[in-house]
């Protein structure tokens, strides 16, 4: 039986994997954290029974304690008390699904630990991506992408080891506000950024997809994961979201994964690698999909997507500075203090104002994430 701990077990994608644990019946949760659900966490205690459980929120963790007193289980806080669940001895597999840059640490840490990881952490790879990945060899772990687009890759790749890659083609659904002009995006709303077309996410990420921006930090995280330059990675709209993405060999075959839109498949796929388990999950009937279109992004109104090639470019420190200046003006946002069209103007300018640090360490990544974000948060 595989045992895990999941990093942001009340969000949206750590909700769902424990549906797929539910589902499967052989993995045993040794470990949940979360950031200040009470409420959800303690009901996810008495469903799975881990020994151990961390909140971010030190508050909410005293309040989870007090809750859950008798049990046995061990009620943690803060950082250090996320880093220990992640590295439970008994763990063999760290499912990181909290969103931002506070899942760089417990996953690195975990890695160090010798867990295989399951990612849905874009930002891990996005602000450490050659720290994380010489870490993985170096520790001999493996690390399975549970984002679709990552996944689709991943399953694309199986079998094909010794071929040349030509291109990865990255899915987009394009969001709410596809085929928008700027002007038409001066005066939209949170609510209306938050109406994603296809998918069912969290307000970050769903932000993310209204300014292109999640598509750009998928760029950065698949230079890393599949080892391939930007130059090779290519970004395609496409509405239906049922490709969610391909992979062109130097023969001029493509091989692209496609299903309906449901996290839960990636999801499974990590936790049961290579077997593939039967789910009552929704699957497509062809005969009511009539069409399938693929469209260039539109980089001028999104220069969202722009600005993350344009930080994978310079490398070092800077996709670690975008991804905490986005972070900040994705809350700015959803707190109503900026508009939507000012999120890539405030990281940006952020992104102007600072010098590269171009050898780096995981110390001088969170000194990058901290200036970054002082920086943005006392700007506009």
């Amino acid at each position: 039986m595989k045992t895990i701990s999941i990093l942001g077990s009340t969000g949206s994608i750590g909700t769902q994997t424990l549906e797929v644990v539910k589902n499967l019946g052989s993995i045993r949760v040794a470990g949940l954290t979360g950031n200040e659900n009470v409420k959800l966490m303690e009901k996810q205690y008495y469903a799975y029974r881990p020994s151990k459980i961390a909140m971010m929120n030190m508050g909410r963790a005293l309040q989870l304690r007090e809750r859950l007193a008798g049990e046995p289980v061990s009620v943690l806080w803060g950082m250090e008390g996320i880093i220990e669940v992640a590295t439970m001895k008994e763990v063999d597999m760290v499912i990181t699904s909290v969103v931002g840059n506070v899942g760089l640490e417990p996953t690195f840490e975990a890695i160090r630990h010798g867990k295989d990881i399951a990612l849905a952490n874009k930002e891990t790879l996005v602000s450490a991506g050659k720290l994380v990945m010489d870490e993985i060899k170096k520790k001999k772990v493996t690390l399975y992408p549970i984002d679709s687009e990552h996944s689709a890759i991943f399953q694309c790749l199986q079998g094909n080891e010794h071929n040349a890659v030509r291109r990865i083609f990255l899915t987009a659904s394009g969001g709410p506000f596809r085929g928008k002009t700027k002007q038409q995006l001066e005066n939209v709303t949170v609510e209306d950024a938050l109406k994603h077309p296809n998918w069912d996410m969290g307000k970050k990420i769903t932000i993310d997809s209204a300014t292109l921006m999640n598509k750009g930090l998928e760029v950065m995280e698949a230079r890393w994961l599949f080892d391939v330059s930007p130059e090779n990675i290519e970004v395609l709209v496409h509405p239906q979201s049922i490709i969610h993405s391909a992979v062109e060999y130097e023969d001029g075959a493509i091989i692209a994964q496609m299903g309906e839109p449901d996290m839960k498949i990636p999801i499974q796929y990590a936790l049961t690698y290579p077997d593939r388990i039967k789910n009552s999950y929704p699957k497509i009937d062809f005969s009511q999909r009539s069409m399938m279109t693929f469209e260039k992004p539109d980089l001028e109104t999104f220069c969202c997507l722009s600005l993350a090639f344009k930080a994978l470019k310079i490398g070092g420190t800077m996709p670690a500075v975008l991804n905490s200046a986005n972070e900040v003006a994705v809350r700015k946002f959803i707190e109503k203090k900026i508009g939507f069209l000012d999120i890539a103007r405030l990281i940006e300018k952020t992104m102007n104002a600072y010098t590269v640090k171009e050898n780096y360490t995981l110390e001088d990544l969170l000194a990058a994430d901290r200036w970054a974000r002082n920086f943005a948060e006392n700007s506009m």
